[in-house]
């Protein structure tokens, strides 16, 4: 979910950057009742899409978004830890350019989980140069199981190669490679998340295998870091919650050169629990910026500044989401904090921020502008 979509980092300079220092302190914040508010002009420039997430720039200057899908299936189902997983097929891609919504992409591999109503499937998209995009599909589940929904199950746990025709294909299996090497420990659970394109190949966040990997262009799937769980102290959930599971969600590049990977963190889904690592490949992640709830998504602006999607603000994705920019400096301001289940952030260069809002939610879902 967020990004630099375009190729603005080339190789060499990513590598000569990647051992320089963060550019803030890396330590917890404050919480968000004692951060400032600021106030800025809220427009609705998408609206009425399919379980809307990630977000990006496209070549010609047009905001994508991808559409996990709407609550149709049409079989088959596999049962999952967490209810039947349904395939779907409902999932798209949706452009806003020059004042026009359209979706150019649809048919893209989707799953409605009927127990618990969640929409499964294109979660993040990212754009090097034109038509080079690529669109992660989650799975939420034991890899082994796709394999119950026939040939459909090889289209989730995925990367996808996404033309501008609209024509698509498999290029990189990641539930596969949790499948066979399981880095981050525990079950074996696979949701391919935030993607980070580049020149020499791709950065994808595990959700459910808990690492970051890099796929290389002939899709091989490679280890570059996990994310350790942290301790659940007690509080108003069950007492068996004590650790939950640190759950990445989004990869960027920093303006240091390092990558950035926000969590969400696993059940209770704890406020203030929630981080964004800086990890230089070869090294142990490290906590940039701490004290946060529920990160779906990070984006950074053009002054330097990291811009914090926060999906809750309670318990179990309870309370409103917001916005949170973090300065340079470490200061932080609350740019918005009356949204439902937001799941991407986008800064514009002029500042302007884009959110995907009601993220889990088919036929409803929007796309917002928030001026500065």
């Amino acid at each position: 979910m967020l990004k630099p979509f375009l190729a603005v980092v080339a190789a060499l300079l990513v590598t000569a950057c990647a051992t320089e220092a963060p550019t803030s302190p890396a330590a917890p914040g404050p919480t968000l009742s004692q951060e400032a508010t600021t106030a800025g002009t809220v427009t609705t420039v998408m609206s009425g899409l399919n379980s809307p997430r990630g977000l990006a720039w496209g070549p010609e200057g047009g905001l994508y978004v991808v559409e996990a899908g709407n609550t149709s299936w049409v079989g088959p189902c596999v049962r999952v830890a967490r209810g039947s997983n349904c395939y779907s097929g409902t999932g798209s891609i949706s452009r806003y350019w020059k004042g026009e919504q359209e979706r150019v992409v649809t048919g893209l591999p989707s799953i409605f989980e009927t127990t618990n109503r969640d929409i499964i499937g294109a979660n993040d998209i990212s754009f090097v140069g034109r038509g080079n995009a690529h669109v992660s599909i989650g799975w939420g589940g034991a890899p082994a199981l796709r394999s119950q929904l026939g040939e459909l199950g090889q289209l989730f746990g995925v990367l996808l190669s996404v033309q501008p025709s609209g024509k698509w294909h498999v290029t990189a299996d990641v539930a596969a490679f949790e499948g066979s090497s399981n880095p981050g420990g525990g079950a074996l659970d696979s949701n391919p998340f935030g993607l980070l394109n580049e020149p020499g190949g791709l950065f994808v966040v595990d959700a459910g295998g808990n690492s970051l990997l890099q796929v290389r262009p002939n899709g091989d799937v490679s280890l570059v870091a996990t994310f350790p769980s942290i301790a659940v102290p007690p509080g108003p959930w069950p007492p068996f919650f004590t650790r939950a599971e640190a759950v990445p969600t989004e990869v960027t590049r920093g303006p240091d050169g390092a990558l950035y990977v926000s969590t969400l963190t696993g059940v209770p889904f704890r406020p203030t629990s929630a981080s964004v690592y800086r990890v230089v490949p070869g090294a142990a992640p490290q906590v940039y910026a701490g004290g946060f709830t529920q990160i779906t998504d990070i984006d950074w602006g053009p002054d330097g500044s990291l811009y914090v999607l926060q999906y809750g603000s309670a318990p179990f994705f309870g309370g409103v989401g917001s916005v949170i920019r973090v300065s340079p400096n470490g200061t932080r301001a609350t740019i918005i904090n009356t949204l439902f289940h937001p799941t991407g952030v986008l800064v514009g260069p002029d500042g302007s921020v884009y959110v995907s809002n009601k993220g889990d939610l088919a036929s409803v879902g929007e796309v917002l502008r928030i001026a500065p």
